[in-house]
């Protein structure tokens, strides 16, 4: 990027914050919501397999018992808990990343960035999950329960009325055990990825890539690290489906019911899923970027000081 370009604000400031807030909203919200069909067959799986069998019987089944708008419900709720996940995780991301690289000098910034990346991974998830669980909550209660409402208005009154406003978070610690490692996997991963693409694979400096081609990149980057997410997270994904269809039940006791084949029951959908979604998220995340005009720092690069020692000895 030359010198000449403009930015529409300055790096780390509070603007760069709040807009990196309404990307990752934009990101996360309308990605998860395209997916909602393969989400509730993913669900459905996890909490029925006598029923669900496979994605495509999945399918089918949801399909012939309520049409197009059985394969959409709980819809509302994605669109709204991942989109306030999403502007809590990529904003706090981008703000806890930049302030651990503050507290190091800039060369034990660059040899220890991966543990950096999983810091401010896991930090923002945590803020992040706490918007999310309610309408995680809600959004499983809609998918897996027959009979019950679709629409999220209705559900969450009712669920608040009859199991209080606790049935929102009881799944939180699950979804951490689900999503922090998932973020924490998403981030670092996706780091080290662009940095190898750029460094190894790429024909030219990133510079000197089109910003379509470095979006292309992003999105490949993004796809991988998807891939490695859903298998990190999968068993936690599995018990936050059945702990929220099942207010009553335990970690414990779902683990024994399910067994340690259950736990993966469902794997291949959630790859497919959150490969696409990862990669679409940072697609949609940094194409917001290049549309507001911010600053788009590249992948991290080793300081001149530390080439200098290394090229020294």
């Amino acid at each position: 990027m030359s010198k000449n370009d403009e930015f529409s604000c300055e790096m780390f400031s509070n603007k760069f914050f709040m807009l990196c807030a309404a990307g990752g909203a934009v990101a996360c919200g309308t990605t998860h919501t395209f997916v909602t069909p393969l989400d509730l067959v993913k669900c459905r799986l996890q909490v029925d397999p006598g029923k669900y069998k496979s994605i495509f019987k999945g399918f089918g089944i949801s399909y012939r018992e309520g049409g197009a708008a059985n394969l959409v419900k709980g819809w509302a709720p994605t669109f709204i808990g991942y989109s306030l996940q999403g502007a809590a995780k990529f904003s706090g991301y981008e703000y806890f990343k930049y302030k651990f690289a503050t507290l190091v000098d800039e060369e034990t910034a660059y040899l220890y960035r991966t543990y950096m990346y999983l810091a401010a991974a896991a930090s923002a998830e945590l803020v992040a999950d706490c918007f999310l669980s309610p309408f995680e909550a809600t959004k499983v209660r809609m998918q897996t329960t027959p009979g019950y409402t679709s629409q999220m208005m209705k559900a969450m009154p009712h669920m608040l009325s009859t199991e209080g406003f606790g049935i929102f978070f009881k799944g939180l610690v699950p979804l951490w055990g689900r999503q922090v490692p998932y973020t924490m996997m998403k981030f670092s991963s996706f780091e080290k990825v662009l940095e190898y693409l750029y460094t190894n694979v790429v024909p030219k400096p990133r510079e000197e890539c089109t910003k379509g081609e470095q979006l292309v990149l992003t999105f490949t980057a993004g796809y991988i690290a998807g891939v490695l997410c859903a298998i990190v997270s999968h068993p936690s994904d599995t018990i936050v489906s059945k702990l929220n269809k099942d207010p009553s039940a335990s970690i414990g006791g779902i683990l024994s019911e399910v067994g340690m084949f259950g736990i993966w029951r469902g794997l291949v959908a959630r790859i497919v899923m959150i490969g696409t979604l990862t990669g679409l998220q940072w697609f949609v995340y940094d194409g917001f970027k290049v549309y507001t005009g911010m600053p788009r720092p590249p992948p991290a690069g080793m300081p001149e000081s530390l080439r200098k020692k290394l090229q020294g000895k």
